[in-house]
């Protein structure tokens, strides 16, 4: 299934999740909810990448202001035969990177300062080929959909707990409708995360491989993602839970309980024996 078609099959299935709660609500909530699907369709599909980015306070760098950043992108986005994608700079302490936008045309790379700070430059490059690769692969756009979809619904859950807990209980039914309101959630934010897992994993797997065929250099994929992944293990993450599927390695790694059993991204171990077997490979030939 090509990726145009998994975008619009996360898009309908997004709007059905929606419009399923408004019909769990009552009736008097489906067309309000219908309409918010499709509000939240366009807004997904134009301007999900500027939601993203707002959303983690990203900047855009110029050439001089880039640095051996932007060098990185602009040489190995050439190498990709990419056009050259934005450059945009996270104020936040964690080491972390992802890609977004609609197609390769509309690019973004986006890295933290953290990350800016612990790797190398020969891990670096892994990172940003990993993101460009990503962008090669259009992976951007679905995942970028899966989050703005998923903190909308996240967002939707919080508002109902809010009505639930602060709503009126003078009847049985008004009693009934906050023990639904309980259970949507609960089952909501859990549909979210299953929609993310679901386009997630493997595709950091394609990511990897091409961004160590991008680059040239597979162990400095390796290193970097295993510096990033120890680094998550001991800092607790200040990112949403919704856009943890955009990183470039799980920014909750350090979490335990439900955010560890839903992680959007494979085995940082499993992705390191892989990009090895990649060097092996390039040894034996």
């Amino acid at each position: 299934m090509s990726n145009q078609i998994r975008t619009f099959v996360l898009l309908g299935a997004l709007s059905a999740l929606l419009i399923a709660i408004g019909g769990l609500l009552g009736p008097g909530y489906v067309l309000p909810f219908t309409i918010f699907a499709v509000l939240m369709n366009l807004g997904a599909y134009y301007f999900s990448d500027s939601i993203v980015l707002r959303m983690h306070g990203a900047r855009e760098v110029s050439p001089s202001e880039g640095g051996r950043l932007y060098s990185i992108v602009q040489e190995l986005s050439q190498r990709a035969q990419l056009p050259m994608p934005r450059v945009y700079i996270i104020p936040s302490a964690e080491a972390n990177a992802f890609a977004t936008g609609r197609n390769p045309e509309h690019g973004v790379v986006a890295v933290t300062e953290g990350i800016l700070r612990i790797l190398d430059e020969r891990e670096l490059r892994g990172v940003i080929a990993h993101e460009l690769a990503h962008i090669k692969n259009r992976d951007i756009l679905i995942s970028t959909i899966a989050a703005i979809g998923a903190a909308a619904i996240s967002s939707l859950a919080q508002a109902l707990q809010f009505a639930a807990l602060f709503g009126s209980r003078d009847s049985e039914s008004q009693q009934g409708g906050a023990v639904q309101s309980l259970a949507l959630i609960i089952l909501a934010p859990l549909a979210a995360t299953l929609l993310q897992m679901g386009i997630s994993r493997s595709r950091e797997y394609m990511a990897d491989r091409l961004g160590a065929e991008i680059c040239g250099d597979p162990e400095g994929l390796a290193r970097a993602l295993e510096r990033l992944h120890r680094r998550t293990e001991m800092v607790e993450s200040q990112f949403q839970p919704a856009t943890a599927s955009l990183y470039i390695v799980n920014p909750f790694a350090a979490a335990g309980g439900i955010l560890h059993l839903f992680s959007t991204h494979p085995p940082v171990e499993r992705r390191i024996e892989l990009l090895q077997a990649m060097m092996r490979g390039q040894v034996a030939a």
